[in-house]
């Protein structure tokens, strides 16, 4: 896993109940990566937050990650 994804599960294991539950894919194409995250079931208010507000931040780190790489990075929660 690269450093971008090391990202997204540094900050989705500090905010779940259950970090031992904290995966991530990831599938490289051309010029964008997808980075799938699976969290446990009860955990996954947690990480999309109010109104997907804590997913949407995820997604602009994850977004200013990438662009340093350059390339570009797509958050899929998947439940």
């Amino acid at each position: 896993m690269d450093k971008v994804g090391e990202l997204i599960k540094l900050i989705a294991s500090s905010l779940v109940d259950k970090p031992e539950q904290v995966e991530i894919q990831e599938v490289i194409g051309d010029s964008t990566t997808v980075y799938e995250l699976r969290v446990a079931q009860e955990d996954l208010g947690k990480i999309i937050g109010k109104q997907g507000k804590t997913a949407r931040a995820i997604r602009v780190l994850l977004g200013a990650a990438a662009a340093k790489e350059k390339r570009r990075a797509v958050l899929e929660i998947i439940e």
